[in-house]
């Protein structure tokens, strides 16, 4: 099957023919096109999905995928914007190897397909000028033949005419010669011609045409498997991803079969346990007695102060019940007179934490978040500080990095003076060696209140509550009643607080206890090696040459407890000063 043979008077229809194909790639590459463009809106529209679901950062929804369901949900927006980048995919790889590819194709066909059909226009010309010398050769012997045969008739006549004279015709009959040869000529110049024609002819419709309808056949047939292959690559491309894809699904179906409810229940309990111990009964008020209702202020401060005692070592107290109930703030609540409570803060011991309470519930209620999270329940407050201090000893460590940055590069500059000049970062290290002290006193300041926290935290050993409960026991009425050392979950202050224990703090809050310790005996001496100005809470000012006495050796976190006399003592840093510890001191060592 051949279009030159088949086709051979076809030339117009095959060009028209030609033309449909090339229309056919051209609707299929905008079809491509189309089918790229939804797929990168598909996959921009995915990413917005899953950016808009994203948990804010530095945000309390962030703190809320810590649950094993949330943790599914985030590993869900994390897969579909894998996905949405298969789609992506799938669009870049149909532009490359499609889209491309076919525009090229189509120009290059463009250019084929116009060579082609100019080969035959030219062959189509060139035939019928060979037709039109044909006709114009024939119409001359025509017209020569027909001019002959009338001299010859007028030769006749002439001859048979007496009354011509001879010269006539002569005449006629030289004329009827010249135009039979003329017609001769004529005639051989026709055959000649037709000869010609006819094997052009021949050239055409067997040799040329069917060579150019070839090269056309074979230029429609490349553009059909073309399109084949083009087709099977548009498939090929979605399949390669669907591998990717699958592994996306597997992902999310994996994230699913990881929920654990319990787990997230433990986490509910962790997020929200208060760390109070449950409330005990209510006693039973007799007001059958109204004796017992109208006693003095003096009997009913006594009374109070026993019933205290009695109430901490019980472990039941009325005052146990505001975890769960908001206090009412009316003056029916007022079972206490003032004067009763004026003469029981003044006969009791002043304290630096009663003060720094008052100071707390102030800031309370102006609406400011404390610095010690003293609004929290103890276990959140436990949690809030734990994270607190692992903050600081990370930024300690990053200065400490920092230090020992650019103390490397000193040595590096006192090695090599055409490097730099080693006295410039003198300022930049007395920089940062402030800031790492200042963050270990921030440190220390968040671990007392985390010890202090965690002393009072209801889970310790029984042995610690029996210790602490005879210590209240012996020493409740030297006990400072100081309604704002301990707050409400919701920050508020109650005064049935105050009947509770305020020695289980115990020496975790050896801050606030420092008046009621005893001087801890020297170990030591030392000797300042430079100046610094003890300008935190716990530090002590030294002299460059200055002897005191050492009372606590640096325990690793680089600060060592010195004491200038009985009223001034405290922190300084351990590479300020050289320590000369006493041998037959307790827990001493020897340092060199």
């Amino acid at each position: 099957m051949s279009w030159g043979i088949e086709l051979w008077d076809q030339f117009d229809n095959l060009e028209k023919h030609t033309q449909w194909g090339i229309d056919i790639l051209e609707k299929y590459i905008k079809f491509v096109k189309e089918r790229t463009e939804i797929e990168l809106s598909y996959a921009k529209q995915l990413r917005n999905l899953s950016k808009k679901y994203q948990p804010k950062k530095n945000s309390k929804e962030e703190e809320e995928y810590r649950y094993t369901a949330c943790k599914a949900f985030l590993s869900t927006l994390n897969e579909m914007n894998d996905y949405a980048g298969q789609h992506e995919v799938i669009s870049e790889n149909m532009t490359s190897q499609i889209i491309v590819e076919l525009a090229r194709y189509v120009q290059e066909l463009k250019q084929e397909r116009k060579s082609h059909f100019h080969d035959g226009r030219k062959a189509q010309q060139h035939i019928e000028t060979c037709w039109k010398q044909l006709e114009s050769s024939k119409r001359r012997f025509e017209r020569d033949c027909k001019e002959a045969d009338r001299a010859q008739q007028y030769f006749e006549k002439m001859d048979a005419d007496i009354n011509v004279t001879k010269a006539d015709v002569e005449k006629a009959r030289q004329q009827a010669q010249t135009r039979h040869q003329m017609a001769e000529e004529s005639k051989a110049d026709y055959s000649s011609v037709l000869q010609k024609f006819n094997h052009e002819q021949h050239e055409y419709y067997h040799t040329h045409i069917p060579n150019i309808f070839q090269k056309i056949q074979e230029m429609e047939e490349r553009r059909i498997v073309r399109i084949g292959e083009s087709v099977k690559t548009y498939a090929e491309l979605d399949r390669q991803v669907i591998p990717i894809i699958g592994k996306c699904l597997d992902g999310i179906v994996k994230a699913a079969e990881s929920i654990d409810p319990k787990n997230d229940s433990q986490l509910v309990v962790e997020a929200y346990k208060s760390g109070f111990e449950p409330p005990g009964d209510i006693e039973f008020e007799d007001y059958t007695q109204p004796m017992k209702r109208t006693v003095s202020d003096n009997s009913l401060s006594n009374s109070r102060g026993e019933g205290k005692s009695e109430l901490k070592f019980g472990g039941k107290s009325k005052g146990k019940l505001w975890p769960f109930i908001k206090k009412n703030k009316s003056p029916k609540q007022q079972k206490e007179p003032l004067s009763h409570r004026f003469n029981e803060f003044m006969t009791s011991k002043p304290k630096i934490h009663c003060f720094r309470s008052l100071k707390r519930g102030l800031s309370l209620k102006l609406g400011a978040t404390p610095e010690d999270f003293s609004n929290l329940p103890p276990e959140q407050r436990r949690k809030k500080l734990q994270q607190k201090v692992d903050e600081l000893n990370k930024e300690i460590q990053k200065e400490m990095d920092q230090r020992d940055a650019i103390t490397k590069m000193k040595d590096v500059y006192l090695k090599n003076p055409q490097m730099g000049d080693p006295s410039s970062l003198d300022h930049k290290l007395a920089e940062v060696s402030q800031n790492i002290e200042k963050l270990r006193l921030e440190a220390q300041k968040f671990e007392a209140w985390l010890a202090e926290v965690e002393g009072r935290l209801p889970a310790r050993s029984d042995q610690a509550r029996r210790q602490s409960g005879m210590y209240e026991t012996q020493n409740a009425p030297s006990v400072n009643n100081c309604a704002q050392d301990r707050e409400s979950p919701d920050g508020s202050y109650t005064e049935e607080q105050s009947q509770e224990s305020e020695v289980k703090v115990l020496a975790t809050d050896f801050d606030d206890e420092f008046d009621d310790e005893e001087p801890l005996p020297a170990i030591g001496t030392c000797k300042a090696l430079y100046t610094f100005e003890g300008q935190n809470e716990g530090t002590i000012s030294v002299v460059e040459g200055e002897t005191l006495y050492v009372i606590e050796e640096d325990k690793g976190d680089g600060w060592t407890r010195i004491r200038r006399n009985e009223d001034e003592e405290g922190y300084v840093p351990t590479s300020y000063v050289e320590v000369y510890l006493d041998k037959n001191a307790k827990g001493a060592k020897t340092y060199i």
